[in-house]
């Protein structure tokens, strides 16, 4: 268990105060992270007094709340109203929706997402989960681990989120007694290590009374590790896109054909990972055709370089079919193309998701016909044992399925690209999204590529394959 923050904080950028905010944005690094847990176990609290103690709170909005809260009978404002938006939410006193805000202190910018905790609403957790470089997974001290806990760690794991960050919220409740915090943290860290979280920091807090949020407690002296807002300020996030290999999923294919650019023809996306480089040798999937980069364009001027998560036109030496859906990745490192995807899924809808539905499957900007042909598992939480062949797979099970897709795509192991190693499961009927999946084992990192493509030819209905 780790209770103190072993990374260097940023450096407070030096700015004048013509530049003030702008120097601000310009300098200080991002941070995503998402909230987490049970029912009333005090999210949305949490993340409201973050808000109003790091002082991001605009006074019309607090002067709203404090309305809000008076017409609810409350002695004080609510902070939790600052997240919980829809008018169901305040009626009921529950978080519904996935909230965002974004807020900015002189060492970082963040962009959060309030996740609701009810069973029901485990989808909405995913997916607030699925862009965070961290996840604070808040357990209420007088309950202690609950399966929500788990299946919120599980969740954080298997997206592969970089940061795990134990928060156990209402100790005022507990008398600040330290036993208990120590004891909550020790069972949720040797869960998350069997997850494969390889380290968690815990933190003990009051969102009401608003120790540790953003200020120290003076409740809790036992305790020397960071407050919330300080973990959150220095906790380290690695963007650089070196770091990755590169990967170009193809939206646009520009061909201007004007009397100036007669013979023009680039192909636009975002960068998904990486970095590509002028001259350097490229492959394009699922076709396999190698090509040069001939030159890269970012925002209508000419570049030697472009990076994620940029959006980028690639013009290539040779004249190849290169339409939107394809990928374009370094010749040397590129991944091979399957029709036999085997994954891990979390199932969203609530229609029960068995073998032989017929879907769309989306991977970055390509969408293929596929046929769902196995479920081979379902994971069990307590003990995150397999349950096999569970016949269905219902709304916030997770579980190992196995896809077969109309053409061949160019999936990388999950473990190795949250990005390009993701896709959805999609309706093809009214278009609702059914599940999302992950490529290969998310928690051993087995590659999900059964099949090299191209060994079969689909049906002329375009479904059985």
């Amino acid at each position: 268990m780790t209770t103190t923050s072993t990374t260097t904080p940023a450096t407070t950028p030096a700015t004048t105060a013509g530049a003030g905010a702008a120097g601000l944005l310009r300098e200080t690094s991002l941070l995503r992270f998402a909230t987490a847990g049970s029912v009333d176990d005090g999210k949305s609290t949490l993340v409201g007094r973050l808000l109003h103690d790091s002082k991001s709170v605009l006074a019309d909005q607090l002067e709203a709340v404090e309305h809000a809260s008076r017409n609810r009978g409350a002695a004080g404002p609510d902070l939790a109203l600052l997240t919980d938006g829809l008018r169901a939410e305040r009626e009921q006193g529950i978080t519904i929706d996935v909230a965002y805000r974004y807020f900015a202190t002189p060492r970082r910018r963040f962009i959060l997402a309030d996740t609701p905790g009810h069973v029901q609403y485990t989808r909405n957790m995913v997916t607030g989960a699925s862009t965070a470089d961290l996840a604070l997974v808040l357990v209420d001290a007088r309950n202690g681990i609950v399966e929500q806990t788990r299946r919120h760690a599980a969740v954080a794991a298997l997206l592969r989120v970089p940061h795990v960050t134990l928060v156990v919220n209402k100790m005022d409740l507990t008398g600040y007694a330290e036993p208990v915090f120590a004891a909550i943290a020790e069972q949720f860290t040797a869960y998350a290590a069997s997850l494969g979280v390889p380290e968690v920091t815990a933190i003990p807090i009051s969102a009401l009374a608003g120790d540790n949020v953003v200020t120290p407690s003076g409740h809790m002296d036992w305790y020397s590790g960071p407050t919330v807002l300080e973990h959150l300020e220095t906790v380290e996030v690695d963007h650089a896109p070196a770091a990755d290999v590169a990967r170009l999923p193809v939206q646009y294919v520009i061909r201007p054909q004007t009397a100036e650019h007669p013979d023009y023809r680039g192909y636009a996306g975002q960068l998904a990972s990486g970095v590509l480089r002028v001259g350097q040798p490229v492959t394009v999937l699922p076709s396999g055709r190698t090509s040069v980069i001939e030159a890269i364009d970012t925002l209508g001027r000419p570049a030697r370089a472009a990076w994620a998560p940029q959006s980028v036109t690639v013009r290539l030496t040779d004249d190849l079919d290169v339409s939107r859906g394809d990928l374009i990745a370094p010749a040397d490192d590129a991944p091979t193309p399957t029709r036999d995807i085997t994954a891990t899924v979390c199932h969203l809808h609530d229609t029960p998701l068995r073998a032989g539905r017929r879907v769309l499957l989306k991977h970055t900007t390509r969408t293929v016909k596929a046929i769902v042909q196995e479920i081979g598992s379902r994971l069990t939480l307590d003990d995150l044992s397999p349950h096999p062949e569970p016949g269905e797979l219902a709304a916030n099970d997770i579980g190992r399925i196995v896809v077969r897709t109309a053409e061949p795509l160019p999936l990388d192991p999950y473990t190795r690209s949250r990005r390009t190693g993701s896709f959805l499961l999609i309706d093809p009927a009214d278009g609702a999204t059914l599940t999302a999946g992950m490529s290969g084992d998310a928690f051993t990192g087995a590659d999900g590529a059964a099949h090299a493509a191209g060994n079969d030819t689909p049906q002329e209905d375009g479904w059985d394959f």
